[in-house]
């Protein structure tokens, strides 16, 4: 393994090589707090990079078993260097697949229905929307190669009916996520994410149960600035 620069989670408890591509920060740490410290069963990490996210679940809840999911094969490869770095090879592997292919899916091994909990970053852009960065790993990070429905449509296939879904996304892009859950979730929340001072808010986590007939709620919103 070559370690190269290593970045620091949950104050030192989690150590990750991040590569060249998309570099987790405030967004992963967000999304992998909605995970419970009882949750048991299976969490998947849908699009985990180098495993940010489904690391940091892993260690929120210890009793339960972890997937990351990515399509890029470098990165994939990085993610599970991560596993074997931070001692988790026990409880949690990296499986190489599209989220979107239903067949990319079973041949990483992975069952539809079987998860408990999902937890997602999708590529936050569309390619017709931003100038796409020559650079192939950053592309693929934040540009979208297939719509954020067909993105969530793959991997709710993958959630256990009664199961959890969070998502963290642009909050400009709320209108979509809502529609791409839509008849999908139930008990859907979204949580305003500010970064700073009276400025609108950047991000919204959203999260529902697969098969709940419970209605939207809009949480109050939650700042990440520094007091």
């Amino acid at each position: 393994m070559s370690d190269g620069e290593i970045d620091g989670f949950l104050e030192g408890r989690l150590r990750l090589r991040q590569g060249r591509g998309h570099r987790a920060g405030h967004d992963a740490v967000l999304l992998a707090s909605a995970t419970p410290p009882d949750a048991r069963g299976l969490i998947l990490d849908i699009g985990a990079g180098a495993g940010a996210v489904g690391l940091m679940a892993a260690l929120h809840a210890p009793a339960a078993q972890v997937g990351l999911v990515e399509i890029d094969r470098q990165t994939c490869a990085l993610a599970r260097e991560n596993i074997e770095r931070n001692g988790l090879a026990a409880r949690v592997t990296a499986h190489e697949a599209d989220v979107a292919s239903a067949t990319s899916r079973r041949a990483a091994g992975l069952v539809d229905e079987q998860a408990a909990l999902i937890l997602t970053n999708p590529p936050f852009h569309e390619p017709s929307r931003v100038r796409v960065t020559p650079d192939a790993g950053k592309a693929r990070a934040h540009v979208a190669a297939a719509p954020l429905s067909e993105w969530v449509r793959g991997a709710l296939a993958l959630l256990a009916p009664g199961g959890r879904f969070a998502m963290i996304h642009r909050a400009d892009a709320l209108a979509d996520c809502l529609a791409a859950v839509a008849g999908r979730l139930g008990g859907v929340s979204v949580l305003p994410i500010y970064s700073r001072p009276g400025a609108p808010a950047t991000r919204i986590l959203l999260q529902g149960t697969k098969g709940s007939k419970a209605p939207l709620a809009l949480l109050p919103p939650k700042a990440i600035w520094e007091q």
